[in-house]
């Protein structure tokens, strides 16, 4: 007789949904990983003394460099985003030095929040979570310093949080019209191999971003391209975290001095593949306007569902809206009820509305993010846009008509 106690026993009867299947994640990051890089990290551990590892890394190492655009250097650290921060502010300042950091997101603050936790005498220039930088303000607060005490200026390319793409073409200009030696760093985690970039071109002296995002590998592996520049300002600090090096990392006198100790081998073989993916078959610029046009089918889908309902885009001109990720508002607390619809019934997770308002407050459950970036395609978006096309009128949230047709007709390129 069966044991009624029994695991085997107790044998679930859930209520029908549509969820079977493989579950899509809509989220900003871990992005879609391609089957073709799971592949590539599906074997045995490599030697990491000698063979094929070694031997593709100075072909990774230049491919890095194109995503990029830049000719200058990159380290590879095993981190995330976050040890990309750290990497960036310990090799460019000492506790005591001076960076304006300009924000108008959650991430932006906490890079601020990292660089103060690390001695740094940070100055926020904080433009809230509703708007892009006021490039006016800080020519004008570059201007002011006549003694050059900021050393160096940290901003997000894109703040994944509020979705914003700020202007670092525009800020150089700025800090040239002021006439300023500040370094430039910038975040790019959200938006490089998603948005256009150029390092070297835009003059930005160091770049940090990590590989879960854009370039479709598993979070793990941080990257800090850094310019000549940059790496002068590293030679005059009297003390450098040995982990953090990134002289070493950048110019090994070994393999094993790329990581400062063992290699985060998988990663590795995913990058690799991806890259082969990004530069080699698709070019990253047409991976930028496939992102782009990608974006705008979610911004046709928005702007339809906005007529005669709450739903709106966190960033309301579309210039200023980063192409991987998209910030919506549908009100409290119907963003929440209408991720949890999805997922559990449709197999398709959005994002969190991260850093709009805080946690805690009622307003949080408004909000949510499409994430549409690295591995994505026509039908991956259009497929999100008609869950959440469904989620509305299953849980008889007000909206417009006609989203997927005008999502469609970005994809055929009508629009």
């Amino acid at each position: 007789m069966l044991d009624q106690n029994s695991s085997t026993s107790k044998i679930r009867n859930p209520s029908p949904t549509l969820a079977a299947g493989r579950h899509y994640l809509a989220i900003p990051g871990p992005s879609v990983m391609p089957d073709r890089v799971l592949n590539a990290m599906h074997q045995a551990a490599p030697n990491i003394y000698t063979g094929a590892l070694l031997e593709m890394m100075d072909g990774l190492i230049t491919d890095l460099k194109a995503v990029a655009r830049t000719r200058h250097h990159v380290a590879v650290y095993v981190s995330n985003g976050h040890g990309g921060w750290e990497a960036s502010i310990v090799n460019t300042m000492v506790p005591g030095d001076k960076a304006l950091v300009l924000v108008n997101g959650m991430f932006g603050q906490n890079w601020a929040n990292h660089a103060s936790e690390l001695g740094i005498d940070v100055e926020v220039m904080d433009f809230g979570k509703t708007a892009i930088w006021d490039l006016a303000q800080i020519e004008a607060r570059l201007k002011a310093d006549t003694k050059g005490e900021i050393r160096a200026i940290l901003c997000a390319h894109v703040d994944t949080s509020t979705t914003y793409k700020n202007d670092v073409v525009g800020l150089r200009k700025a800090m040239a019209r002021a006439g300023h030696d500040a370094l430039l760093l910038c975040d790019c985690i959200a938006s490089m191999g998603c948005d256009r970039f150029e390092m070297d071109a835009w003059g930005v002296d160091v770049a940090v971003t990590a590989s879960q995002k854009g370039l479709m590998v598993p979070p793990g592996v941080g990257l800090v391209f850094f310019n000549d520049r940059a790496a002068e300002r590293q030679k005059t600090l009297k003390r450098i975290s040995p982990y953090w090096n990134w002289a070493p990392r950048a110019n090994p006198e070994g393999f094993y001095q790329y990581f400062n100790g063992t290699a985060p081998t998988h990663h590795l073989l995913g990058l690799r593949e991806a890259l082969n993916m990004i530069i080699h078959e698709e070019g990253i610029e047409n991976t930028w306007k496939r992102h782009e046009r990608l974006a705008r089918a979610v911004w046709a889908a928005c702007d339809a569902w906005a007529i005669g309902g709450p739903l709106q885009m966190h960033v309301p001109n579309a210039c200023d809206r980063g192409h991987a990720v998209t910030g919506v508002s549908v009100g409290m607390p119907t963003g929440t009820a209408l991720r949890d619809w999805l997922s559990e019934n449709l197999g398709v997770t959005l994002g969190i509305g991260l850093g709009i308002v805080p946690a805690g407050d009622p307003e949080w459950h408004g909000h949510f993010r499409i994430g549409h970036m690295g591995h994505v395609n026509a039908h991956m978006v259009l497929g999100t846009l008609g869950a959440i096309d469904a989620g509305l009128k299953a849980l008889r949230i007000p909206h417009g008509d006609g989203a997927l047709a005008a999502a469609s007709l970005v994809c055929a390129g009508s629009l």
